[in-house]
C-alpha cells in the first residue's frame, strides 16, 4: 500500500504529536497524544457481534496507545480487553508509533482513524482494512471537527464528511470482499454516534431484490 506524498507527511506529523504532544483549539496543551482506548464505550455492543462471528483474532488498525493487556478495560469485571472479548491473538498497526503487525485476522477494528487520513488515500486504506479481515470489519469514524490541532494549525480531523458519505465509501469497496461483513459506526459528536445495519456485499447477490437498502 503506497500512500500519497501528503499521506506520508501526515504520518510524520502524527508521530511528532505522539512524541511532543499537541495543542487543542482552546489553547490547552495535551502531552499524551492518541492514548485513549476509543472502543471502550462500545465494548458491550462489540462483544455481542464479535461473539456472533466467533472472533478469536483481531487486528487493531490504527491502535494508538491502546493496551489490550491492561486490566480494567471493563470496569465491572476488571478484565483486560483481550480477556473481555475472549481473544487468542491481538495484532496492532500504528505507523505513527512504528508498529506494523498487519496480518489476516478474524476481525479488523478501526476506531477513530479514518477522519485523520488524507482524503485521496482513503480508498487504499479502506481496501487495506478489508484485505486483513477474514470475517468482520468494525469501523468507527468521527464526522465532526476535533478539539486537537495539527502542529501546522489545521484541525486534526482532516477529512470530515457526513455518515452517508462514509457509508458510500464502504459500499463501493465492499463488493470486492464478499466474505467480509461490515459494522460501520459514525460519530456525529463526542460520544454521539449512530450505527448502520451490519452488511455483507456477498449477500446482496443472494437477495432476490435489485434494490438493497442496508
Amino acid at each position: 500500500m503506497q500512500l500519497s506524498e501528503k499521506g506520508q507527511k501526515l504520518i510524520g506529523i502524527y508521530a511528532q504529536m505522539v512524541t511532543e504532544g499537541y495543542t487543542r483549539k482552546d489553547g490547552e496543551f495535551v502531552a499524551e497524544a492518541f492514548n485513549d482506548f476509543e472502543l471502550r464505550p462500545y465494548r458491550a455492543q462489540l462483544k455481542t457481534i464479535m461473539s456472533q462471528f466467533q472472533v478469536e483474532t483481531v487486528l487493531d488498525y490504527g491502535s494508538g496507545g491502546s493496551d489490550w493487556q491492561a486490566a480494567g478495560f471493563d470496569p465491572d469485571s476488571g478484565q483486560a480487553a483481550m480477556d473481555y472479548f475472549g481473544l487468542k491473538q491481538l495484532f496492532r498497526y500504528e505507523p505513527a508509533r512504528g508498529v506494523d503487525e498487519r496480518q489476516l485476522a478474524d476481525a479488523v477494528i478501526n476506531f477513530d482513524v479514518l477522519e485523520h487520513i488524507f482524503i485521496a488515500d482513503l480508498p487504499a486504506i479502506i481496501r487495506d482494512l478489508f484485505c486483513h479481515a477474514r470475517k468482520l470489519l468494525i469501523v468507527n469514524v468521527a464526522c465532526y471537527h476535533a478539539a486537537a490541532q495539527l502542529p501546522n494549525g489545521e484541525n486534526a480531523h482532516i477529512t470530515v464528511r457526513p455518515p452517508l458519505w462514509w457509508k458510500g465509501m464502504f459500499d463501493s469497496i465492499a463488493p470486492e470482499f464478499p466474505d467480509v461483513s461490515v459494522m460501520l459506526i459514525c460519530s456525529e459528536g463526542w460520544r454521539k454516534s449512530m450505527a448502520f445495519d451490519l452488511f455483507n456485499a456477498g449477500k446482496w447477490h443472494a437477495d432476490d431484490k435489485f434494490v438493497i437498502v442496508n
